[in-house]
């Protein structure tokens, strides 16, 4: 799945993007039409831990799906929002699914 990256007030490096295209990529098992998406890695300005915030838009047929999550670390932030995403696909294929019976 093509996946277009953006850090926002910073760089991101190699490993972590690549580490979110891995999570991402799991959702194809899921289901197969995903088009592409877009995550937005960005660095909340208050003095908490939980300041990494991911938010993933993913382009299906007829619907975009999204997920933002927060957390301390950017990989804990997208295994949730990966985690809300794979549901949101499970919920969106049964209703195609029952749509086209």
């Amino acid at each position: 799945m093509k996946l277009q990256m953006h850090s926002i007030h910073f760089d991101a490096d190699r490993k972590l993007t690549d580490f979110i295209q891995r999570k991402a990529d799991k959702l194809d098992t899921f289901y197969d039409r995903i088009i592409d998406g877009e995550v937005f890695m960005r660095l909340d300005k208050n003095e908490k831990n939980e300041n990494k915030i991911i938010e993933i838009k993913l382009n299906v047929p007829g619907k975009q799906l999204f997920a933002k999550h927060q957390s301390d670390s950017f990989e804990a932030a997208a295994d949730e929002a990966v985690e809300a995403l794979r549901r949101q696909i499970k919920k969106f294929k049964e209703k195609v699914v029952l749509a086209h019976q």
